[in-house]
């Protein structure tokens, strides 16, 4: 298992980008706020995706995994998927959306 590859920031479009200065990044996520990409509710159900800022991907190969869709409360509390894209991000979140929903 690996140490965490990096930190990231989105550009002006969304897309991830390395940032490999700390204090630029802190500056960045402290200012962008970009952490809720989507937010969703279903019976009592909150779905959150967000933007993680740091690569989760713990293999020695495969992109950075930097997004993460996670259910607070409701039958799936604590249920929780990761992504590398944006695009991937926000198909998953709807599949959750479903998925929490179709109870």
């Amino acid at each position: 298992m690996k140490s965490l590859k990096g930190h990231y920031i989105l550009d002006g479009e969304g897309n991830p980008v390395i940032e490999n200065d700390s204090l630029k990044w802190a500056q960045w996520f402290a200012v962008a706020d970009p952490t809720i990409c989507l937010q969703s509710s279903v019976d009592g159900a909150v779905i959150s995706t967000v933007f993680l800022g740091l690569d989760h991907n713990f293999h020695d190969h495969g992109p950075p995994v930097l997004f993460e869709t996670m259910v607070f409360n409701g039958n799936h509390d604590g249920y929780c998927r990761r992504y590398s894209t944006q695009q991937e991000a926000m198909d998953g979140h709807a599949e959750i959306v479903a998925m929490v929903g179709a109870l």
